[in-house]
C-alpha cells in the first residue's frame, strides 16, 4: 500500500466530536504522554473546557480512531481567559476582547502527519467564530520534534507575534515535567495569532 493511500485510510478512520467529561480521563493520559507529567489533570481539564464554553457552544474537540483517543484540542473563548506576561496584545492589531486562546493541542505520536491537529484547529475556529471571536492566539512549543507545532500552526494561517524563551520554566519548578528538559524547562514558546477572516 502506498504512503498516500495509507494517509487517506487513516483520515477516513478518524471521527471528531465535541470534548465532554466522558473524554477527560483519556485526554489526561494522552496529554501527559505528549506534554509531560504535571501539565494536565482531571481538575484542570474541566476548568479548561469550561473556559471554552460560551453561549452554549463548546470550542474544545476530540479525535478518535474507533474507541481510541488520538487527539484533542482545548480552546478558551474570548473574554474567558487571563492574559499574562507571555501575552503581547499590543502586537496583535486587534481588540483583545475579540481574541480566543488556543490552550492545548495533543495528537498521539503514531497519528501525527495525517492532518488531525489541523482538523481539530479548524473545528475550534468554527466554534469560536460562532461565539464572536475574530482571532485566536496560542503559544507553540518550538522544541516540538522538528518544530512541528509551529509549522502546522503556520500552515493553518498562524503568524508569529513574538518568541518567549523559558515560557514553561515556572511551571517546571512547580512540578511540570517537560519531555525535553531535565529538571528546569528552558523551552521557547512562539506566540502566534490566526486572524479568522483574512
Amino acid at each position: 500500500m502506498s504512503k498516500i493511500s495509507i494517509k487517506l485510510n487513516m483520515k477516513n478512520s478518524i471521527t471528531y466530536k465535541i470534548l465532554t467529561s466522558e473524554d477527560f480521563e483519556a485526554c489526561v493520559m494522552l496529554g501527559t504522554e505528549v506534554h509531560g507529567g504535571g501539565y494536565i489533570d482531571l481538575v484542570n481539564i474541566k476548568e479548561w473546557v469550561d473556559k471554552g464554553t460560551k453561549n452554549n457552544i463548546n470550542a474544545s474537540f476530540v479525535a478518535y480512531d474507533g474507541d481510541k483517543i488520538v487527539g484533542f484540542r482545548i480552546t478558551y473563548s474570548a473574554k474567558q481567559w487571563q492574559m499574562d506576561q507571555w501575552s503581547s496584545p499590543e502586537l496583535w492589531n486587534i481588540e483583545p476582547s475579540k481574541v480566543c486562546y488556543f490552550k492545548c493541542n495533543s495528537v498521539d505520536k503514531n497519528y501525527r502527519g495525517y492532518g488531525i491537529g489541523s482538523e481539530l484547529l479548524f473545528l475550534a475556529i468554527a466554534a469560536v467564530k460562532k461565539q464572536g471571536s475574530q482571532a485566536g492566539v496560542s503559544h507553540l512549543w518550538m522544541e516540538s520534534p522538528g518544530n512541528s507545532a509551529v509549522k502546522y500552526f503556520t500552515k493553518c494561517g498562524g503568524k508569529l507575534v513574538k518568541e518567549h524563551p523559558d515560557r514553561w520554566l515556572e511551571s517546571s519548578l512547580q512540578g511540570y515535567d517537560c519531555t525535553i528538559c531535565d529538571i528546569e524547562c528552558h523551552c521557547t514558546a512562539a506566540e502566534m495569532i490566526i486572524y479568522f477572516d483574512q
